[in-house]
């Protein structure tokens, strides 16, 4: 699932997940949720990048999509098994 929330982080929907802190900003490291595998943020201010610019969302996005990806696969390879 891909959820665009607009120019500032707002996501009120996480917050009975504990995904995101008291002032509502996502729980993350490097744009990978620290609470919940399996859920990445991206265009976040200084994620590791300027990712809330078009010129740093690239770099971030391929690094949370091949992790994300990652996990998607050891999840379905542990279902099967």
């Amino acid at each position: 699932m891909l959820l665009a929330t607009g120019y500032r982080p707002n996501l009120p929907y996480l917050t009975d997940l504990g995904a995101v802190d008291a002032g509502g900003h996502p729980r993350q490291r490097r744009g990978l949720s620290v609470t919940h595998p399996g859920l990445g943020y991206l265009g976040l201010e200084w994620q590791r990048t300027p990712s809330n610019t078009l010129r740093g969302v690239g770099a971030d996005a391929r690094r949370v999509v091949a992790v994300l990806a990652r996990h998607l696969r050891e999840t379905r390879r542990h279902a099967r098994a």
